[in-house]
């Protein structure tokens, strides 16, 4: 309860909706409404304008629970399916849909179907709860063939499974982000596909990540309806100018037919499935990138390309001498971010400066690296006075203007006072490590005071009767505890010896529990834990078993242990009143009381004699 609870006064409730973003004419597909919680009621569902509804609303739910690192989290959910039936192509648009949590209403956004017309889409139907889109051509591009001629026996031909290589730009200026994407379309059963980029000269590579698991998408391609996905992308920056060659790569894959010739019932009773693998290799077309030079960089330029933005701040504007202060200088925007270089801060003399930390904050996008990266500059000012920290440029070329910016952050005026003088601080160097910044002036220390304790050249511990006892006495001590740990193991191995030593202790420990019993006035519990005692502590001390207690056979093992006469006859004494008195007439809290300190002192005394 508290878990739901937190989570809806985060505003965590959400209904969201979830389609195909391409559909076929004629073709069935999901729709599916999901509210991340249970708590709900009165459902609407949106205007299917376009659709006709075959099925729904099929309602289901689902609860998870998780534990990691100690941490709980729970998460429910309702999910109203419905089947819908495209009709004509076109594009069209699922309304929101709403429903009722706790007295508030929650809607969910419109989405978005295109129908195709239709056409032969071989392979087996798509993914109908699929919401990928699919990347259009851009820039230089190419369909690739199948490399093996398919016959008509095989079933698969070159426009049943192929790949297109797209370029975003074919023409850019060094440095310039490029969008690499390889796409496979296909009308089979595509199970498997093994290859990758090879090494390409001229270019920086950075791949884009993408999902494992490839969901596909149906995409009407030259009048025909696919299953598409995009494989693989890469953002490339090319390092020189002229002609770039991207070359082909040759994709292996695995691809499932059904065996015509063979009856599926045969194939099932002989443990054969009835579908074959075929392998086949996809070769993707080569492209060209026409690369310009930069023009002639000014002084000072960063070597950055795209487009960017800088901003400045410092720790503090009034500081003590000797104490470390922190200039940050971040440049955030799109492009090849990894080959900025560090600008360039010129600081006063009378600072000492540290090696900048370059802390990296981007990611691939489809127009290059977008993020920031932050310079950090530690400092520590030596003497006091007012000092100018100029204006830090960044020069970098727009790629969008085809001109190089200048970009400059604010100048800072520093005030630096008297410090105390006489410490030491301690700051980090960037690397991990922990180095001291110096004090100047502090040359020269003074003589040390008090008393000094001197030692002889040759007055070592080595060889010494300290050392050689160091290594003696933990010897001698491991060797009594071998011996006795020995000696121990020993005597718990001996059953008859363990429960021999252990019976007084068993035997009092039970006359305790008697003698609350005593207290609470329960004669029947009192004079059963008496006997219990007794008999308990004959049968521990000579390891009788519970079949051979009797009163004969303990009077035998008495006397065989040469225990006194009196001895005996006290013990068997205290047992024949214990039983008589359980069931005498008179008082019975007296009678308790004196079985209580017979039994005391008979245990006690065959303890002592024993």
């Amino acid at each position: 309860m508290l878990l739901s609870i937190s989570s809806f006064a985060d505003g965590g409730v959400t209904l969201q909706a979830s389609a195909p973003s391409t559909v076929e004419a004629g073709g069935k597909f999901r729709v599916q409404f999901t509210v991340n919680t249970q708590n709900v009621s009165n459902f609407v569902a949106p205007d299917f304008r376009g659709f006709e509804v075959i099925y729904g609303p099929a309602t289901s739910s689902q609860s998870s629970f998780q534990m990691i690192n100690g941490r709980t989290s729970q998460s429910n959910s309702i999910i109203y399916t419905y089947v819908l039936l495209s009709d004509k192509p076109g594009s069209y648009t699922i309304g929101s849909a709403k429903v009722m949590v706790d007295g508030k209403a929650v809607k969910s956004q419109p989405v978005h179907v295109r129908v195709l017309p239709s056409g032969t889409n071989g392979g087996g139907s798509p993914n109908a709860g699929n919401t990928g889109s699919s990347y259009g051509s851009g820039g230089q591009g190419g369909v690739a063939r199948s490399a093996e001629a398919s016959s008509p026996t095989q079933g698969i031909s070159s426009k049943d499974l192929f790949m297109t290589a797209n370029a975003s730009r074919t023409r850019v200026h060094e440095q310039e982000a490029i969008l690499l994407t390889y796409k496979i379309y296909t009308l089979v059963d595509l199970i498997q596909l093994d290859g990758k980029l090879p090494t390409l000269d001229g270019f920086q590579i950075q791949e884009i990540p993408l999902p494992r698991t490839k969901e596909f998408t149906i995409e009407s391609y030259n009048g025909r309806n696919y299953r598409s996905v995009v494989w693989s992308q890469y953002l490339l920056f090319p390092q020189k100018s002229g002609k770039l060659t991207i070359p082909s790569i040759t994709y292996e894959g695995v691809v499932v037919t059904r065996n015509r010739n063979m009856d599926p019932i045969e194939a099932f009773f002989n443990g054969q499935s009835g579908y074959t693998e075929l392998k086949r290799k996809i070769t993707t077309p080569s492209l060209t990138i026409q690369v310009t030079p930069l023009p002639d960089a000014p002084v000072g330029f960063s070597g950055a390309v795209g487009r960017f933005s800088m901003s400045s701040s410092i720790s503090t504007r009034e500081v003590d001498a000797n104490d470390a202060v922190t200039l940050r200088i971040s440049v955030k925007g799109n492009g090849n971010m990894k080959l900025i270089s560090i600008p360039e801060v010129k600081f006063p003399k009378d600072f000492e400066t540290y090696d900048a930390k370059v802390n990296d904050k981007f990611e691939p996008t489809r127009s290059g690296l977008a993020g920031t990266k932050d310079f950090e500059y530690l400092f520590v000012p030596r003497h006091a006075g007012n000092y100018d920290i100029p204006a830090v440029q960044f020069i970098y070329f727009d790629t969008e203007s085809g001109s190089y910016k200048t970009l400059a952050t604010e100048p800072y005026t520093l005030k630096v006072n008297k410090g105390k003088g006489g410490t030491r601080q301690s700051v980090s160097n960037y690397s991990g490590q922990q180095q001291d910044v110096q004090q100047l002036n502090q040359d020269i220390r003074f003589i040390k005071k008090g008393e000094v304790t001197m030692h002889q050249p040759d007055d070592t511990f080595f060889g010494t009767w300290k050392y050689w006892m160091a290594h003696l006495v933990p010897l001698l001590l491991f060797v009594i505890a071998l011996i006795v740990g020995r000696k121990q193991m020993k005597a718990n191995a001996n059953v008859a010896l363990s429960r021999g030593k252990k019976a007084n202790k068993v035997a009092l420990r039970r006359m305790k529990t008697a003698k609350n019993l005593l207290v609470a006035h329960d004669a029947n519990g009192f004079y059963d834990e008496v006997l219990r005692a007794l008999w308990g502590y004959v049968g521990d001390k000579f390891n009788m078993s519970q079949e051979s207690l009797n009163k004969e056979n303990i009077e035998q093992s008495l006397k065989s242990r040469q225990v006194k006469e009196e001895q005996i006859i006290q013990f068997m004494k205290v047992l024949n009143d214990c039983e008589f008195a359980r069931y005498a007439p008179g008082d019975v809290n007296e009678n308790m009381e004196n079985v209580y300190n017979s039994a005391i002192d008979a245990i006690t005394k065959m303890e002592d004699n024993l």
